[in-house]
């Protein structure tokens, strides 16, 4: 997900020109913690602010991502800055080494960086990787967001085309922003389950409905009985393997066109 370079001006003006404003960093802060918790309503936008936030704040970022971590093991870059982050996150993605891929494991560290990635002996296939797109720093810190098993987590990464990039400030600022970025995650992560469960309920309803119109078409067609057109369209959806509520809606919505089998009666 790229963000535009208008979006990101406007980020940038937020924080103030190459990341300094009248009011201190405190005060930049306290407003990011209340737009994470108050205003941004889901992880997508508490990404993207704090991608932007890096981007503006963070002395010697060109490039931002996060990498986040599923609970199978895959890792994947929902936000970026630019395209070629993408490449250099999934670049550490495919060689399974990497800053990113290091503090997005749960059990990571809480910082990885390397201010010369074409001589980094501890990454010896993505370094030159970073190196060959003109990268030569970058520095990845954890996010956490959840406390308990299985632990989704994920790194906010920052890449710099500068040589010995990313000082004890630069890890100051990305450490806060980590921080933060993860108190937001969970906060956002339990307002999206209770609308996943939700919306779970409603396709199942949902599903419920559609089954009962597929079996009416099949009583009035056939003249069966309702548990006749439910065993009916049962057996249809194991012969078929579709799901039972995907053929029901096939079914309603081209009943003139789609012919079951009959169930042995």
């Amino acid at each position: 997900m790229s963000i535009g370079e208008d979006e990101w001006a406007r980020e940038r003006a937020g924080f103030g020109p190459d990341g300094e404003s009248a009011g201190s960093l405190v005060g930049q802060f306290t407003e990011l913690t209340r737009t994470l918790l108050d205003v941004t309503p889901t992880v997508g936008g508490v990404l993207r602010l704090v991608v932007g936030a890096a981007s503006a704040i963070v002395p010697d970022a060109d490039l931002v991502s996060v990498t986040l971590r599923e609970a199978d093991g895959r890792f994947h870059t929902p936000v970026e800055t630019d395209p070629v982050a993408v490449r250099l996150d999934q670049a550490q993605y495919d060689h399974d080494e990497g800053p990113c891929v290091e503090s997005a494991r749960p059990d990571g560290p809480a910082i990885a960086r390397s201010r010369d990635l074409a001589n980094e002996p501890r990454w010896p296939s993505f370094g030159p990787v970073a190196a060959g797109y003109g990268y030569h720093s970058v520095l990845a810190t954890a996010l956490l967001p959840d406390a308990l098993p299985p632990r989704r987590s994920g790194a906010l990464n920052i890449y710099s085309s500068r040589p010995g990039a990313f000082d004890g400030r630069a890890i100051d600022l990305a450490l806060l922003l980590a921080t933060h970025a993860s108190l937001a995650l969970a906060h956002t992560d339990a307002v999206a389950a209770a609308e996943l469960e939700t919306a779970h309920l409603r396709r199942a309803v949902e599903g419920r409905d559609v089954i009962g119109q597929a079996k009416g078409i099949l009583m009035q067609r056939r003249g069966i009985t309702a548990d006749e057109a439910f065993d009916v369209l049962r057996r249809a959806s194991q012969d078929l393997n579709v799901k039972l509520a995907d053929l029901a809606r096939a079914l309603a919505a081209r009943h003139t066109e789609v012919d079951l089998p009959v169930a042995d009666r």
